[in-house]
């Protein structure tokens, strides 16, 4: 192409690019992914932040035409350490494949596994009334033992394997099996960290026995704490950054004809078969993921 065919197509884009579709035009785009609900927690109607569930939609968004960065929208009380850690490195693999820097936008919340989602951008931002932190592990269980002793209840479990109903919620508490667990848990927690520590590097201006005791905080104390990097939200972020003009699609999870009507039915596919979910499974789902949302007052 020459040089003065160059000029004039240029000149021709230039005098077409206000009556063009934005798409068209070759302004600056910003995909926006919303990772909103607890992590790892699914049932057929309510289904959580996995890596499965996910993988389509980062894909989608890190291969759109024109884009300048990634922009993810948290809103996480945390959930599953697995899950967390996956969908952390998969974000982290195709920002280096494709060479996009990658923003996090902080809502209501981002903690624990959140937060460490969170970690993957290069930027942190958060609202000054955002929960950010939590960075600990939990684990929460019940004891029936008494109570069905005085029912009359005998409890009969037949296993292979010494430690196999470690920490069964209807026999006597071990303390030996309480190690094992705390051991466990420190191993997950001593990863979390390292991974904070990667992530933010001398951007951490805590105390360590702080910053790393679960704790979590509003949006302004974790700025000064390092945990975030500026307090600000999407729309105006991305504009002050990439112009008025940016364009900021959200990518959502694409779902087929029967994928958007079954559910609403409360109908799933089970083996080719389409089954109603279970109401119990149901409950216990939200109740669970509602005290996971309620540590944090909301």
């Amino acid at each position: 192409m020459s040089e003065h065919f160059q000029q004039l197509f240029a000149s021709a884009r230039d005098a077409l690019r206000p009556i063009l579709p934005k798409r068209l035009r070759g302004l600056p785009v910003v995909p926006v992914v919303r990772l909103a609900g607890v992590i790892g927690f699914s049932t057929p109607l309510r289904p959580g932040l996995t890596l499965s569930a996910l993988a389509r939609t980062l894909d989608k968004a890190f291969t759109q035409r024109g884009a300048k960065a990634i922009a993810l929208v948290i809103n996480s009380p945390g959930g599953s350490a697995v899950q967390s850690h996956l969908i952390f490195q998969r974000i982290r693999q195709m920002a280096a494949e494709k060479h996009l820097p990658v923003i996090a936008f902080v809502e209501d919340v981002a903690a624990s596994g959140g937060y460490m989602i969170a970690c993957a951008a290069e930027e942190i931002i958060a609202d000054p009334s955002s929960i950010v932190g939590s960075i600990g592990v939990v684990g929460a269980s019940f004891g029936f033992d008494e109570a069905i002793k005085r029912l009359g209840i005998e409890r009969r479990v037949y296993t292979a394997g010494e430690h196999k109903v470690m920490l069964d919620p209807f026999q006597p508490e071990k303390a030996e099996d309480v190690a094992r667990l705390r051991a466990i848990q420190q191993q997950i927690h001593d990863n979390f960290i390292g991974l904070v520590k990667m992530s933010r590097g001398n951007r951490l201006s805590g105390q360590e026995k702080i910053l790393f005791s679960g704790e979590y905080w509003a949006g302004q104390k974790a700025l000064e704490l390092g945990l975030v990097d500026r307090i600000g939200e999407l729309r105006a972020a991305l504009r002050e950054r990439y112009g008025e003009d940016v364009l900021m699609p959200v990518i959502a999870a694409s779902r087929g004809w029967l994928g958007r009507v079954m559910p609403a039915s409360g109908l799933v596919s089970r083996g080719g078969d389409w089954v109603r979910a279970g109401l119990a499974d149901e409950v216990v789902s939200a109740i669970e993921a509602r005290a996971l949302w309620a540590r944090f007052g909301l």
